[in-house]
């Protein structure tokens, strides 16, 4: 076969990717410090942070170390964290989520008095501080009641306002719960309190590791569901999680998120485009992992994959990204 001529190549597309200053040029999505939350454990009554066996390089924190990475992240330009606790005080409803004395309240408090600039997100949900680890008090037939943690969720989202969070963010999955949590902020008097919706939340093996980091694994008890199949959404159904997210919007959602991430990235983009909120999305606990075990056996360079993933999450359409990555980014980011 005869060499093609050049004069028969009009347009040569590797003409843009001949150095790198015309590689930054014509790039078309970019990764700023500013896309990046920070997701921080909080355990009560430890002394010393832990670190994770499933999750190299996340920790535990003590309440006293919370405030040095919540400090930490705000100095390195990271404009959000949100919080998960690790309690010690469980019970059939997550009670604990309620009281202003309580491990969920006194997070928001020691984050927002360390860096007061930083926006501190609330994850409103009860598998953290329930004893069987779902998401909202047990019914009868040993699944959660939908309307119960309904009636919950506003008391745990009205508690976090108070101790000065600046957005709330439920993670549950039940029917209903955007338009109670704004009812609930709305009467308390916090109608200036944005919702970002965990509104595609599905039933992914990839949560493994963020059970061992929050303590919240199922199988406690025998009468109980083994799995949350029946609030968060089948991972075959895509036209279903467009449904959840419209409905989130309709009760008062201001952001968006889809959860998890990289397996998803076609549900981010879909939501992305349908609606254009907001939306954000979770590299979540197993994708972590997994990055961190490839790196550790050479098999992988744990930066530059890292960069790449949540490049990835941007050029899908998210307008921010949840990762245990944030302080590694933004530190590359930060240096050039």
């Amino acid at each position: 076969m005869a060499a093609t001529n050049q004069a028969d190549l009009p347009y040569r597309m590797r003409r843009l990717r001949k150095t790198p200053a015309l590689r930054d040029l014509v790039r078309e999505t970019h990764l700023s410090v500013k896309d990046l939350i920070y997701p921080i454990f909080t355990e009560e009554n430890l002394d010393e942070r832990v670190e994770i066996s499933s999750m190299p390089g996340v920790y535990r924190e003590t309440e006293k170390s919370l405030a040095t990475r919540v400090k930490e992240a705000a100095d390195l330009g990271i404009p959000a964290v949100i919080l998960f606790g690790v309690s010690h005080h469980k019970d059939e409803n997550g009670s604990d989520s309620f009281k202003a004395t309580g491990l969920f309240a006194r997070m928001i408090k020691i984050a927002k008095e360390a860096a007061p600039d930083i926006s501190v997100i609330a994850d409103v949900c009860f598998c953290e501080y329930t004893d069987h680890g779902h998401c909202g008090p047990i019914a009868e037939d040993g699944d959660v009641d939908n309307d119960a943690t309904l009636i919950n969720i506003g008391k745990q989202a009205v508690n976090a306002a108070k101790a000065g969070a600046d957005i709330i963010a439920p993670s549950g999955m039940m029917d209903g719960t955007v338009a109670a949590i704004r009812a609930a902020l709305d009467e308390a008097g916090f109608t200036e309190i944005p919702i970002m919706a965990y509104a595609a939340k599905f039933a992914s093996t990839y949560y493994g590791p963020f059970r061992d980091a929050a303590g919240c694994a199922l199988g406690k008890y025998d009468h109980v569901a083994k799995d949350r199949k029946t609030y968060q959404m089948d991972p075959a159904n895509a036209r279903e999680a467009l449904r959840e997210v419209e409905l989130d919007i309709a009760e008062g959602a201001d952001m968006v998120m889809v959860k998890p991430g990289l397996a998803y990235l076609d549900i981010l983009a879909k939501t992305k485009d349908s609606f254009s909120l907001p939306t954000f999305s979770y590299h979540v606990s197993g994708e972590y992992a997994m990055l961190k075990a490839a790196a550790e056996k050479g098999w992988l360079e744990y930066e530059a994959v890292m960069m790449e993933t949540l490049l990835s999450f941007k050029r899908a359409g998210a307008d921010g990204i949840l990762t245990y990555t944030a302080l590694d980014a933004a530190r590359i980011l930060r240096n050039g």
